[in-house]
């Protein structure tokens, strides 16, 4: 799915201004200013569009986990302790795939299984839950289930009737 029309749907949805988006973008290290936003939420052919990267769509992702659920406490991490399971939150990808766009999603709004499956419902698209677990497996499991264009737009439009009532 175009990086541009992720972001453009997500903004809508969640009802976020271009100064709010400026924000979430600053909580996650990258500087933008509004005129930036606007080219990059312009549609292909427009003038002035620029093409939103991997990188800047992993960042207004990962702020939008900061804005919404708080930093990440690294204590543990500074002073050479595990994880816990838990990764780092800003770093590098190669590809934004849709699955890892659903799975940061799902974190910055703090959705469990029945939150997931309600946004699909609401936009009348039917996924169960083996379904929808195999698109949170890591790649290369038997199970792991690509995240198509037609799921994550489906997604997005359960975000925006839940959000936008």
């Amino acid at each position: 799915m175009n990086k541009n029309d992720i972001l453009r749907r997500l903004r809508y949805a969640l009802n976020i201004s271009n100064l709010e988006m400026v924000g979430i973008f600053k909580l996650a290290g990258h500087d933008i200013v509004e005129y930036e936003i606007l080219n990059i939420l312009k549609k292909e052919g427009e003038e002035g569009y620029i093409e939103c990267t991997d990188r800047e769509l992993e960042l207004f992702l990962d702020g939008l986990i900061i804005a919404k659920r708080g930093r990440k406490e690294t204590s543990d991490l500074q002073h050479g302790g595990e994880s816990k399971g838990m990764e780092p939150l800003v770093k590098p990808e190669i590809r934004m795939s849709n699955n890892l766009v659903l799975k940061k999603l799902r974190i910055a709004l703090d959705f469990k299984e029945e939150d997931m499956l309600e946004m699909f419902r609401l936009s009348e698209f039917a996924i169960t839950k083996p379904e929808l677990s195999a698109l949170f497996r890591k790649k290369g499991n038997k199970n792991y289930k690509v995240c198509g264009d037609q799921i994550l737009k489906n997604f997005l439009q359960g975000i925006t009737v839940k959000y936008r009532k």
